[in-house]
């Protein structure tokens, strides 16, 4: 899920105003299918995600999605096992279609093959191995929740219906694209050259049914390096994050001319801090700080710790001279504290009823020439034009850097528009399949801060892999899916699969 997802199921997510109502039940047929999918296959479709977490399946910068070797090998192993379970194959580049059936209607099954990157060091086992005894009961792994996994769910799903010899009035194609986590573009070119199915789920978000993505947005801006002087502390360094959509556990400041009251007061602070670690080293009066944090989806800050902010809150006391290093931890105590909602920038901060509130993360920061870049992400709901908020932004902008008298360059806003699906005529079916094999009462749809591929494809909604009220771990540096979730899920998407198709 890229740019890509509480209240008691989801931050920023509230019930829906209209209620689905269900009849809670599935048919003996898909029924009896699912449990056979599970007692079947379930060790065959942990093998099939074992060979599939093994493709680093990173965009790599200056290489097409069409010529990246770990996205043609793995593609090259998903045809072995679509052809070994007697599926039809088709490779259309950036995208692959696994089909089942021969009917003229279609019901498709929406899916991604590429990851996020990961950090090794972070991991009790490679990322690209598949790793079920450092925490029994998980399934640990790069690729697990996001997407592989669900991908060899469908594999399977699909397998355990071919079996039963079930008559489809619906042909089944699991759609498998290589670069949603970094560029939908030639996913949109696909689309502009084929029909597609009338009716769809993507596999990447949560259950019950998500009828509503936050739009994706960033703010970007540099702060040029200038020379300080004098012998007053001040900070020569400051560095955060992976990538744009993860929440940083990771940020470090080198403090420079620092005596021993200063050190002796931000140590005191940092040991009230119960959120996250600090590692002080000194090498004369030059004073690093590492901050460790908690990684997760920047779609949902509210399962992780910003090691960013929360290292710059630690430095506030001071108000750092206007250096690259310095002008940045004063903006984001200014303007984004260790809050998750943008209440200190300007007047962005907003909410929907039903979307939830905009969340307001710095992600990264990379050196850009003589100053450090610095990325915003946003995820925002229905309830302001783009317009009004590009506005805000820039005025807020603007005030900072009048009032602080320090410059800000190379700013940019990108803002996408919040998706809504109304009316999707499969959502009944998709709440009565969850409702009977979870046992919750009259589930409804929900709202996200990620964004799917869903909002390319007719009447697509996301189901699942992801439960109500769990901590997703896609895009984190602890990736998995406990082993009972993945049975579950081979269940649900059985049953649905024959629900939609039959």
């Amino acid at each position: 899920m890229r740019r890509f997802s509480t209240g008691a199921w989801l931050l920023g997510c509230a019930l829906s105003l209209s209620p689905y109502v269900q009849a809670n039940t599935v048919s003996a047929l898909a029924d009896k299918t699912a449990r056979y999918a599970v007692e079947t296959y379930y060790d065959d479709m942990v093998n099939s995600l074992g060979e599939l977490v093994k493709f680093n399946t990173v965009a790599r910068e200056g290489i097409p999605v069409f010529d990246n070797p770990a996205h043609k090998a793995f593609k090259a192993e998903l045809a072995r096992q679509a052809r070994a379970l007697g599926l039809d194959y088709t490779d259309h580049g950036a995208v692959v279609v696994i089909g089942l059936g021969k009917g003229r209607e279609r019901f498709g099954i929406v899916t991604h093959g590429d990851v996020q990157p990961a950090d090794a060091t972070k991991w009790a086992k490679s990322p690209f191995e598949l790793d079920m005894t450092s925490e029994p009961g998980n399934i640990i792994g790069r690729g697990t929740e996001d997407d592989k996994g669900p991908i060899s769910s469908a594999l399977y799903a699909m397998k355990a219906i071919k079996d039963a010899g079930i008559s489809l009035s619906k042909r089944i194609e699991l759609y498998v694209y290589m670069a949603e986590e970094s560029d939908w573009a030639p996913l949109e070119d696909f689309i502009k050259g084929h029909e597609l199915p009338g009716v769809n789920i993507t596999l990447d978000s949560e259950y019950p049914i998500v009828t509503a993505e936050k739009g994706y947005g960033s703010i970007e801006m540099t702060f040029p390096d200038k020379k300080v002087t004098g012998h007053s502390p001040y900070l020569s360094r400051f560095s955060g994050g992976f990538f744009g959509s993860q929440i940083p556990e990771d940020a470090a400041a080198v403090i420079e001319n620092a005596d021993a009251a200063l050190v002796k007061r931000l140590k005191a602070k940092a040991a009230d801090d119960k959120k996250l670690a600090f590692a002080f080293s000194a090498k004369g009066q030059q004073l690093t700080i590492k901050a460790s944090g908690t990684s997760a989806h920047s779609s949902k800050p509210e399962f992780g710790v910003n090691a960013i902010t929360h290292l710059a809150a630690l430095l506030a006391d001071i108000r750092w001279p206007n250096n690259a290093s310095g002008a940045l931890v004063n903006f984001v105590n200014d303007y984004l504290g260790t809050g998750l909602y943008g209440k200190k920038f300007g007047n962005i901060a907003y909410r929907d009823d039903f979307m939830g509130p905009m969340t307001v993360q710095p992600t990264v920061l990379k050196q850009a020439g003589d100053g450090i870049a610095l990325n915003i992400n946003l995820r925002r709901p229905q309830g302001k034009s783009t317009r009004q908020l590009e506005h805000e932004i820039k005025t807020a902008l603007d005030n900072w850097q009048q009032t602080n008298k320090a410059a800000l360059l190379n700013i940019s806003t990108s803002i996408s528009e919040p998706f809504v699906q109304k009316n999707a005529p499969h959502a009944n079916t998709l709440l009565s399949v969850f409702s009977h094999y979870t046992g919750m009462k009259n589930p409804q749809p929900i709202a996200i801060g990620g964004s799917t591929n869903s909002k390319l494809f007719p009447n697509a909604v996301s189901f699942g892999p992801s439960m109500p009220g769990k901590v997703y771990s896609g895009h984190s540096e602890h990736e998995f899916i406990s082993e009972e979730q993945f049975k579950l899920n081979l269940k649900m998407y059985t049953a649905v699969m024959i629900e939609l198709a039959k």
